[in-house]
């Protein structure tokens, strides 16, 4: 070690400001507002931002208010006098970042110059770029004096591919050295003690290794999908119909001075909005930019823009029906593939039967439309035999609420870390999104357990990610949490319990002879076929068809009349019908289904009265549960 770092730094040296807060620009956003103060306390400098990254962010223009994306923000917003701003990815090599000005940009490469040579000759592989940084951040460390030492900001972007997830001993060499780098420039004391800062970007923190993301000497900033207040503000931005000027303060670094804004436009900004439409978004009035800002909770700033765009060129109106689609489409693409919108066709009252379960349902659906969010339950767990309707209770519970209703698709993957990167962008976009219904079918095998299963401890994980989002009663009556599966007792106590899956609402097959015939109308109903007069035809009356039975029967009515050539069914066509069919031999998977669904339930009413009178019986439900547990003994034999 050198004596001068050996030396302990004078007070003068280390001296930070002792309010930060206070001395940062109003409009400035939280997420640069908590790195701010991390830098200021001096517990870090190097900053994982993950999230929104590549959206755009608002920032003072030359002409008012202005927008840039995150490498420009930080480079003109963040280190705005620093004296190095560097950026780095795998795909574009190395380069300084100094917004509009020119200045300042041949004052960094005149710094660089005679140390570096020629940009175009610095290198572009990752291990040797790391190498010149540290030795620049090296040099500045070993100045005489404060004043002759470089304030200097480096951005990584995409840093997945820079130091990816994986465990030790699947690192290959170069990815191990550059972990130890970040990792010894994190922990390095004399570096929190200069203006030298390092910031990570990376969409999914899950895929940047675990040693650096979980280090005690890295900061993990998520960088937010934009609320309502800035997709206005971006709307009236676009409209170019209130831009006031807006040049906030000065803000200080430890003594230096930093220009809220540059004097000129960031580069690239304007014409990156502008290339998105072939006509001006002046044509567009605020009222309808404003609008679609309102209407597009869960969409980016950049996805917004797309929306305003085609509003352009449906001659500056927003049809409700074409924006619900786009919006669709946009928030699909945001998460990658990774959610399903469902269209709901039906309402609640196309239900049979479960008449406590439907006001129950129609009661919490009351609430969400009117606003009453904290009287609305987390979560539903809606249980029962195979073919009892659960996915179509889902739908139609979210077509009389009136709100948007996503299907969970297979999130899992493969490569390490994808899984929990998968999970963490879907519920980081359902959370701007809600109100909005989640319907994850087949819960018990979709959600994991605590127990690692020889996955890594993947399934864990994910486990952990979904119990935490669901126990969270800040999207109390936002985010609604359906859980379907015909086995809930596989289901992990801790999704059940009161404040995630609140409501459990079993399903059974029809109970009666009037149940059943009502089932034959709605699933006629629902197929778009006349019956009969004489809707229920005569059936062994221990058959024990379910909804979906009914169903399968109905449409081989219609499959006979159709091939008789006639649209209209008669009485014979649904006789034979059923007198063909032949439902499932599954008895004992279908009792234990049944009798996890009479155990898991939580309100009496739910049951028909047969259940409902056998359940309160003294321990009657100790005896269902022994009943249950030679079940489950029959059937793994």
């Amino acid at each position: 070690m050198t004596p001068e770092l050996a030396q302990p730094p004078s007070p003068a040296e280390t001296a930070a400001p002792a309010a930060p807060s206070q001395q940062l620009p109003a409009w400035y956003p939280t997420w640069a507002r908590q790195l701010a103060e991390l830098y200021f306390s001096g517990t870090t400098c190097l900053f994982a931002l993950h999230g929104n990254v590549h959206d755009l962010l608002a920032c003072p223009g030359p002409h008012g208010e202005d927008y840039a994306n995150l490498s420009e923000f930080l480079a003109s917003q963040v280190f705005g006098a620093w004296d190095i701003v560097l950026h780095y990815d795998v795909g574009r090599g190395l380069r300084v970042l100094a917004g509009a000005d020119a200045e300042r940009l041949k004052a960094m490469h005149d710094y660089l110059l005679p140390r570096w040579g020629e940009p175009a000759t610095w290198p572009r592989d990752p291990d040797q770029v790391l190498y010149l940084i540290d030795r620049l951040v090296e040099r500045t460390l070993l100045e005489d004096t404060p004043e002759r030492r470089k304030s200097i900001g480096i951005v990584f972007e995409h840093a997945q591919y820079l130091v990816p997830a994986g465990d030790l001993t699947t690192l290959a060499a170069g990815t191990a050295s550059r972990l130890v780098r970040f990792l010894g420039w994190a922990q390095n004391p004399y570096l929190k003690r200069i203006n030298v800062a390092f910031c990570l970007i990376a969409d999914k923190l899950s895929e940047i290794n675990d040693r650096l993301v979980q280090s005690p000497y890295v900061a993990t900033i998520e960088v937010p999908i934009p609320d309502a207040g800035t997709r206005e503000s971006f709307a009236r931005w676009a409209t170019r119909t209130a831009n006031p000027a807006n040049v906030a303060p000065a803000d200080t670094r430890k003594g230096k001075t930093v220009q809220a804004a540059p004097e000129s436009s960031l580069p690239g900004v304007a014409p990156a909005v502008a290339k998105t439409s072939d006509v001006p978004l002046a044509k567009i009035s605020q009222a309808t930019a404003e609008q679609a800002a309102q209407m597009a909770n869960g969409l980016s700033l950049v996805s917004l823009n797309v929306v305003l765009a085609q509003a352009q060129r449906s001659g500056g109106q927003i049809d409700p029906a074409t924006f619900r689609q786009l919006k669709k489409s946009m928030i699909e693409r945001q998460c990658q593939g990774l959610v399903e919108f469902v269209e709901p066709m039906h309402t609640l009252d196309l239900l049979v039967g479960q008449e406590a379960a439907k006001q129950r349902l129609t009661q919490d659906a009351a609430c969400l439309g009117s606003g009453q969010l904290d009287a609305t339950p987390m979560g539903y767990l809606i249980c029962g035999p195979v073919g009892t309707g659960k996915t179509f209770m889902a739908e139609c519970y979210a077509g009389s609420v009136g709100i948007p209703v996503v299907k969970l698709r297979n999130f899992r993957s493969k490569y390490v870390g994808e899984t929990e990167g998968n999970l963490e962008l879907m519920l980081r976009v359902l959370r701007f999104l809600g109100p909005v219904v989640v319907i994850i079918d087949e819960a018990d095998a979709a959600l994991g357990s605590r127990q690692a299963e020889g996955d890594s401890g993947t399934s864990a994980r994910v486990f952990a990610m979904i119990a935490s989002q669901m126990g969270d009663t800040r999207y109390r009556g936002r985010i609604v949490w359906m859980l379907l599966t015909s086995r809930p007792d596989l289901l992990p106590i801790d999704l059940k319990r009161q404040g995630r899956a609140e409501v459990h609402i079993p399903l059974f097959y029809p109970q009666d002879d009037a149940e059943r015939a009502e089932m034959f109308r709605v699933m006629a109903r629902k197929n778009k076929v006349t019956l009969p007069g004489d809707v229920l035809p005569p059936m062994p009356s221990d058959l024990g068809l379910s909804g979906a039975d009914i169903e399968s029967v109905v449409l081989s009515a219609k499959r006979r009349a159709r091939a008789a050539g006639r649209d209209a069914l008669d009485k014979a066509d649904l006789e034979q019908a059923v007198q063909s069919f032949i439902p499932s031999v599954q008895g004992l998977e279908k009792e234990m289904q049944e009798l996890a669904a009479v155990l898991e339930c939580t309100d009496a009413e739910f049951l028909p009265s047969a259940w409902r009178e056998r359940v309160a019986k003294l321990n009657e439900r100790t005896r269902l549960q022994e009943r249950m547990v030679a079940l489950r003994q029959l059937l793994s034999e």
